[in-house]
């Protein structure tokens, strides 16, 4: 039988201006099915009143596997020496983008590992190439740059950009992330609002140490920081990372995560991530789109490039061919009662805020 006290927690979870942390982590804490099913639905129904049936689309190019960091979850990190690194030429990149606008796709994501050396003239001039011949949004993510290589981007047309906090648990984070700091991550998310990109963040769940306080802190944070975006997916550890043998986050804590990040942002863009459909070979992105998520990023990256961008192993759809994702995400699509959206999916906040 459902519990009483769980519809008042759901109905302050969307209603407060400030949220109770402990309404968060009861809601992420609930192990009865009914309970559970009760949140999936509450936030399915915030979903569909605040964003709609549609689902968004991303093209995702991965241009770049090249990385300098040496974070203890990713397989890009740079100690991975059995890893062959590449990086896509202009042409291809561009003939990525004009297969992601041929299928009639509004936006593309431009991702690569973290590099010191990355030149921000060039990415400008592919953005700039971008805009001339398609109408299309773009999206970076690209990691942690300065705020000039930010307004570069910017002002060539680039017009969001994906920097995933992952944890704000400092001690955690900076575990995690051994040449990196949570202060510099978020000084680029502030750099990033005040540039007038629509911004987004996300989070890892199930890393080594976390707790279920970590995760309704991170969901404050996207609250407070009122992202445009946000991803959240599971922990999969990579044979090549310090953290090969611990066990992968739990599916049901992301659902979770994801329910409870939709019931309090409401009008963020939420997308049933890859990894959440990759985990010990299962598809849970359905489950994510019925608990609160709105997007799926079909992925264009060529081969035999594609395999090489290994962030975990067993990733899905890695040997397939670009564009290849269509049938499925359309059949996806159909078997939850949803439909496809094609447009450029912007931030419904901007839109929100314009209107004010």
């Amino acid at each position: 039988m459902t519990d009483k006290t769980l519809q008042p927690v759901l109905n302050r979870l969307y209603a407060a201006d400030v949220h109770d942390k402990a309404d968060i982590e009861y809601a992420l804490s609930l192990k009865d099915q009914a309970q559970i099913a009760e949140l999936f639905a509450f936030a399915d129904e915030i979903r569909r009143r605040h964003v709609g049936d549609g689902i968004l689309l991303r093209g995702l190019v991965e241009f770049s596997n090249n990385c300098d960091n040496t974070c203890k979850y990713c397989g890009l990190n740079k100690t991975n020496t059995n890893l062959a690194r590449y990086k896509l030429t202009d042409r291809q990149i561009l003939n990525c983008i004009e297969q992601i606008a041929n299928a009639g796709i509004g936006t593309v994501v431009l991702q690569s590992g973290e590099q010191a050396d990355l030149d921000a003239d060039w990415l400008a001039g592919i953005i700039r190439e971008i805009k001339i011949r398609f109408d299309i949004a773009v999206t970076l993510s690209v990691g942690e740059k300065s705020r000039e290589d930010y307004a570069l981007w910017k002002n060539a047309g680039a017009d969001r950009y994906l920097l995933k906090i992952e944890t704000t648990n400092r001690q955690l984070y900076q575990n995690l992330h051994p040449q990196i700091t949570l202060d510099n991550r978020l000084r680029c998310s502030r750099d990033l609002k005040t540039l007038g990109y629509q911004n987004g963040s996300g989070s890892i769940i199930g890393l080594p140490g976390q707790t279920i306080s970590d995760i309704a802190d991170d969901i404050l944070f996207f609250a407070r920081e009122q992202f445009d975006m946000i991803g959240i997916g599971p922990f999969i550890p990579h044979p090549a990372t310090a953290l090969s043998d611990c066990p992968p986050g739990n599916v049901e804590l992301v659902l979770k995560t994801i329910a409870v990040t939709r019931i309090i942002t409401k009008d963020t863009h939420l997308p049933a991530t890859t990894a959440i459909g990759s985990v010990n070979g299962n598809d849970y992105r359905p489950d994510a789109l019925m608990a609160g998520a709105n997007v799926l990023m079909p992925n264009f990256t060529p081969q035999p490039w594609r395999q090489l961008y290994e962030i975990y192993p067993g990733k899905r759809c890695s040997t397939e061919a670009p564009g290849s994702c269509g049938p499925c995400i359309d059949m996806m699509a159909n078997v939850i009662g949803r439909t496809i959206d094609l447009s450029r999916g912007d931030s419904l906040k901007k839109k929100r805020k314009e209107c004010a």
